[in-house]
């Protein structure tokens, strides 16, 4: 039952009414997108600063869980250290006691193997160091461009959070009225007013005739056509941009003649 009053009540309005409401529409709408304009790349400024800074931090996460495991493999290298020194300590007491070449050999040789074990685990801890080294020079670096990141971030949130106070109420006062035309036009215009709206880059879905060409692409209208549209008996769109079109007179506008 709305729906069928919603649709004879459309009926009603005539096509002169649904152009000028659409057009009042139109220019609330460009004075919301200036706001927008104002407040510019900001937005999406804040938004790519705050996936730097979350990169940032996942960084010196994985930079810091890099060092804890480089340490842990250094612990296990010194206990290998340890377990090696005891073999030789252990073999040297053997050796005074060997009774023949043959096991002097064998304990020379487990001593000397021992030894180069040692060795191999001092290389990996002393690699080990140097990399933990790089790794926390890295952060520093890192934590650094943290510190200036967020910085930046604060002073752009509170840039934003300025402009979108000041701004704020105009906004809502634009768009409550805005809300109140849109029952002034049919769904199907309205539908393809928001549609030629979207696609435009300058958001103009409705423009009138200025110097005869139409105010969205600025390509000649005919003569023919511009005495349809001055008429106000059907929606006229531009056979090239697809923006609807108003004669100067209808839209308020005070244009000098060609």
């Amino acid at each position: 039952m709305a729906t069928a009053d919603k649709t004879k009540a459309e009926q009603t309005l005539s096509v002169e009414s649904r152009l000028k409401s659409l057009y009042e529409l139109q220019t609330i709408l460009s004075q919301i997108d200036r706001i927008k304009t104002v407040r510019g790349e900001l937005p999406l400024e804040v938004r790519d600063l705050e996936d730097q800074i979350e990169g940032l931090n996942t960084r010196i996460a994985n930079f810091r869980q890099e060092i804890e495991e480089l340490r842990k493999k250094t612990v296990a290298e010194k206990e290998k250290i340890n377990e090696s020194q005891s073999k030789i300590d252990t073999y040297k007491v053997q050796i005074d006691n060997v009774r023949n070449n043959r096991e002097f050999d064998l304990l020379t040789k487990e001593i000397e193997f021992q030894t180069l074990e040692i060795e191999l685990c001092e290389k990996h801890i002393n690699e080990y160091a140097r990399v933990i080294d790089a790794k926390t020079n890295e952060i520093a670096a890192t934590e650094e461009t943290l510190s200036d990141q967020q910085h930046i971030l604060a002073e752009k949130k509170a840039e934003l959070e300025e402009i979108v106070s000041e701004t704020k109420q105009d906004e809502e006062r634009l768009r409550e009225q805005a809300k109140e035309l849109e029952p002034k036009v049919d769904a199907r215009t309205l539908a393809a007013f928001k549609r030629i709206r979207k696609n435009a880059r300058n958001g103009l879905g409705i423009v009138y005739i200025q110097r005869n060409a139409c105010g969205g692409c600025f390509n000649r209208i005919p003569p023919q056509k511009q005495m349809e549209i001055k008429m106000h008996k059907k929606i006229i769109v531009c056979e090239y941009c697809g923006r609807i079109m108003i004669d100067p007179e209808l839209a308020g506008v005070e244009t000098p003649e060609a």
